[in-house]
């Protein structure tokens, strides 16, 4: 080769490598470009959305693809330094089934947690603090963490790993990264306002719609129920209910379940919650808010080991402590973001303030319990202070003119009308001593009871008995005996029907002198030669069972009379 030759070709090599160098450095502008570019792409998607746990989940999902990672996570801090939110992107299904549990943030993640700064490895294993992976977690080598923070305080970390094609991240997946980060922060706070000002805003809503419930009559049981489904959709829970005393234990050791809305779980209506031993029997004596962030792994929580939805859990009492009605508790599955104490601070509210809703209702129900009872007793003093001392002058006056009339056929009418009216004065007595007795909501009074077997035999009889009731039958006959009573009333009706072949019946209950008397009496064939029936035998041992006397005799105008008495003590 000549030396012309050879000049000529130095220069040549000289320009290949520089052209060489220049595409290599426009190669790498473009991809800087691109990266560029897929970052603000990812910063606008990442902000686009407002709920919280879209958010979280886009923001991972992003990293992974902006830096060519297999897996990511995002692990939100709790109070006390621990990982209350493990939030995966990479695995499948049948791999995170395969994982027998989330890192709780202890080893490596609990340095990030301890030290939130940027962390690149070639290989996690290498480092001092790694802990090793739960059983069934998928090998991982290369690492990238990167702390998440919202203002001045460390929300969480974001985690990187296992690049694609075997390498390791760079200076510039962390530049990213970190940036991606940044806006994370931002996107995460405006979901917090948003969610914040939603619940707020579903909290007056709710709070309205409950007070004009209970204030306007409506059930309690409806709004308890509405309650309960408030709550849940303003906390974003999946399963709310609420407990109540148990009116059966005097000790006051147990709630028990009245309300269940959301997803089927281990507290079902009717279902018995010990005091002593769960977060909801602790909330109801101390009478303050609890919250766990995790109820599957809290030993307190009795009960609890089968719950479908073992993650966080809280217990909000209704009313202020002393006086607390009972407790609203709310559950979410498990690796969803546990409760904020800003959404227990309005649950508090807004329980508290749905206890003051109750109580406002029950005083109101009170104040028309008492206006209805000082009605009946204004009814009931009219009646014995004018009603019956007008009839009972009428009477007076007509036994006097008896003497006066010579006719025996007006004489008798005349005595008809002084025995009617009798009968009707001491109707009015029963009814008198039947509105000044209170009767509870717990059923029908004993008076409406006999009604209702008279009425019911009138059907068979083909005609209406007639009934008397005298007394304070509804305040005087206990239970038991009020029972037999019936029983007794039913069966006579039933032996009249079927064998008395009559056209008129009566029927008297009254208590008198420490007894309760029950006389049937018909116009029918009166007392056959056959004995007695088993019927009647069943009568006089329920009789003879009491202390009472049982009586079977023939009126002087014939048919039969029953006569059943038994003390009242």
């Amino acid at each position: 080769m000549t030396d012309n030759e050879s000049r000529s070709v130095i220069p040549n090599m000289r320009l290949d490598d520089l052209l060489s160098e220049l595409r290599v450095r426009l190669e790498a502008v473009l991809a800087t470009r691109d990266r560029v570019h897929a970052l603000l792409d990812a910063v606008v998607s990442v902000g686009s959305d407002l709920a919280l746990e879209t958010v979280l989940h886009r923001i991972v999902e992003t990293a992974t693809t902006l830096v060519d990672a297999t897996y990511g996570a995002m692990g939100v801090i709790g109070e006390e330094n621990t990982l209350v939110q493990f939030v995966p992107v990479g695995l499948s299904e049948e791999e995170i089934t395969r994982i027998e549990h989330w890192p709780h943030g202890l080893g490596l993640l609990g340095l990030l947690i301890k030290e939130p700064q940027t962390l690149r490895l070639t290989h996690i294993s290498q480092h001092p603090e790694s802990y090793g992976f739960p059983p069934g977690h998928p090998p991982m080598g290369s690492f990238l963490g990167v702390p998440i923070r919202v203002r001045e305080e460390v929300f969480g970390n974001l985690y990187l790993t296992e690049k694609r094609g075997g390498g390791e991240f760079d200076e510039d997946d962390e530049a990213i990264v970190v940036a991606l980060a940044t806006a994370a922060g931002v996107a995460i706070e405006n979901a917090r306002l948003y969610e914040d000002t939603r619940r707020r805003e579903t909290w007056l809503q709710a709070s309205s719609e409950i007070t004009t419930r209970l204030l306007s009559g409506a059930d309690p049981g409806e709004v308890l129920s509405l309650m309960a489904r408030r709550a849940r959709e303003m906390a974003g829970a999946d399963v709310a209910a609420i407990l109540l005393p148990d009116d059966g234990d005097e000790g006051g050791k147990t709630l028990r379940v009245v309300i269940r809305d959301g997803e089927p779980g281990a507290r079902r209506p009717g279902d018995e919650v010990p005091v002593g031993v769960s977060l909801e029997g602790r909330a109801f004596v101390r009478g303050e808010p609890l919250m766990l962030n995790n109820a599957g792994e809290s030993e307190i929580l009795d009960g609890l080991e089968d719950h479908p939805m073992p993650g966080p859990v809280v217990a909000v009492p209704l009313g202020a402590a002393g006086a607390v009605r009972g407790v609203l508790s709310l559950g979410k599955r498990h690796g969803r973001i546990p409760f904020s104490h800003s959404e227990l601070r309005t649950l508090s509210a807004f329980a508290g303030q749905a206890a003051v809703a109750l109580e406002l209702a029950e005083t109101r129900k009170d104040a028309e319990r008492l206006g209805l009872l000082e009605d009946r007793d204004r009814i009931a003093k009219d009646l014995h202070d004018v009603v019956i001392q007008r009839l009972f002058a009428v009477a007076m006056t007509l036994m006097s003119a008896v003497r006066l009339v010579e006719r025996p056929e007006a004489s008798s009418r005349l005595q008809s009308a002084i025995d009617e009216l009798d009968n009707t004065i001491r109707q009015i007595r029963s009814t008198i001593f039947a509105l000044q007795t209170p009767r509870e909501a717990a059923g029908p009074s004993l008076r409406a009871q006999i009604v209702e077997v008279v009425e019911n035999a009138r059907g068979h009889l083909g005609f209406m008995p007639a009934l008397s009731m005298e007394g304070q039958l509804d305040n005087q006959v206990p239970p038991r005996l009020a029972e037999q009573v019936l029983a007794v009333l039913s069966e006579s009706l039933s032996n009249v029907v079927r064998h008395a072949k009559a056209t008129r019946a009566e029927v008297v209950a009254r208590t008198r002198d420490d007894r309760l008397t029950l006389i049937v009496e018909d116009n029918g064939v009166g007392l056959s030669g056959g004995g007695r029936r088993s019927g009647l035998r069943n009568l006089e041992e329920r009789a003879a069972g009491l202390g009472g006397t049982f009586e079977l005799d023939a009126p002087a105008g014939g048919g039969t009379r029953l006569t059943w008495s038994v003390p009242l003590g």
